[in-house]
């Protein structure tokens, strides 16, 4: 436990309560450790910690298990999840603890028809710091404006695949500055790409297909970035894609990334959404926007893969256009065993 002595030697009062919460439920014994983070001591034990893990609060706590660390920023959050004497794993009916699939598929359920927002919370309190919200789209601004206001902390990351629209650039910049947030931009292997294009050019995916080009520039990128993570959040809808996304559950187990414990958690709060509703959203909360959106694209990718779609067109149409429906899709949200790289 990382406590805060103030300058007059005195703890903090959230680290008096915190303990004093732990003492009553017999816990404290559960604390290995008590270091100090000393106020105007940048180099009292405590105050490194919170460097190292990035924390700005105390207390905190650093749980170690299975030589995997996390940081815990709520004591009863921590007493939930790391101290609690109580078996808290889902139970079949016969009483017998549910694998990690049976388990998130009684999760779904649970949580199939709740408030966007609510399974944002949920998802940002059981999973903190591991879980991370992607963002490219309408959708996914959305969710960070929900978990803006939820006041939890969250983290945001964004492909930058090289081919992106000018316009796409401005608008991850005015989302960076108007919730005042650190987005991590990924970038795809220079190697990788240099290879591709020196082979087949740079529209090879108008003869080959996207698969090729959407693995190297989105698909890998992704996978590096979740292994460090238990879960992440997407904008998926169901009805983006009736071909390929008309199955996305709110809560689902994502079998084709793998974080430090084996596949990760995928949360998808937007799955019973509307684009209509997203809109709604977005005008109703003054959310920012691709202003792409107001020439008529959509669904926004890569510059070259993306065009604008006639009123009678479905969103997904200005994607990839030139192959079939079923194959709209580069690889991110694509289920184990699909068929789709």
């Amino acid at each position: 436990m990382v406590k805060k002595r103030l300058a007059n030697g005195d703890p903090c009062n959230k680290c008096v309560q915190a303990e004093e919460l732990l003492r009553s439920r017999g816990l404290w014994d559960r604390i290995h450790e008590v270091v100090w983070a000393v106020e105007d001591e940048p180099d009292s034990p405590g105050m490194r910690l919170s460097r190292q893990h990035g924390v700005g609060v105390a207390p905190f706590f650093v749980v170690t298990e299975h030589g995997i660390q996390r940081v815990y920023e709520s004591v009863l959050r921590l007493i939930r999840e790391a101290l609690s004497e109580v078996d808290t794993t889902l139970k079949s009916g016969m009483g017998e603890a549910l694998s990690p699939a049976d388990e998130l598929a009684q999760l779904a359920r649970q949580w199939a028809e709740r408030e966007p927002v609510k399974i944002i919370r949920f998802g940002l309190e059981r999973f903190g710091r591991d879980c991370t919200i992607a963002f490219s789209g309408a959708e996914d601004v959305a969710l960070i404006d929900m978990a803006a206001k939820s006041g939890l902390q969250f983290s945001v990351f964004t492909l930058d695949t090289g081919r992106l629209h000018p316009e796409t650039y401005r608008f991850i910049d005015r989302v960076r500055e108007h919730y005042a947030i650190e987005i991590d931009v990924l970038f795809p292997d220079a190697l990788q790409v240099e290879e591709l294009v020196r082979k087949k050019g740079l529209f090879s995916f108008y003869r080959d297909g996207h698969e090729e080009c959407c693995k190297i520039r989105k698909v890998e990128p992704l996978r590096r970035l979740l292994g460090k993570y238990r879960a992440w959040m997407t904008g998926q809808r169901r009805d983006q894609s009736p071909a390929t996304r008309n199955s996305v559950e709110a809560i689902e187990l994502d079998m084709r990334n793998t974080g430090p414990d084996g596949p990760i958690v995928k949360i998808n709060p937007l799955a019973r959404w509307s684009s209509q509703q997203v809109f709604s959203y977005i005008r109703d909360n003054a959310v920012p926007y691709n202003e792409l959106h107001d020439r008529s694209f959509r669904s926004i990718g890569c510059e070259p893969c993306t065009r604008a779609v006639g009123p009678d067109e479905h969103e997904r149409a200005g994607r990839w256009w030139w192959e079939e429906a079923t194959q709209r899709e580069c690889g991110l949200h694509v289920k184990s065993g699909s068929g789709i790289a």
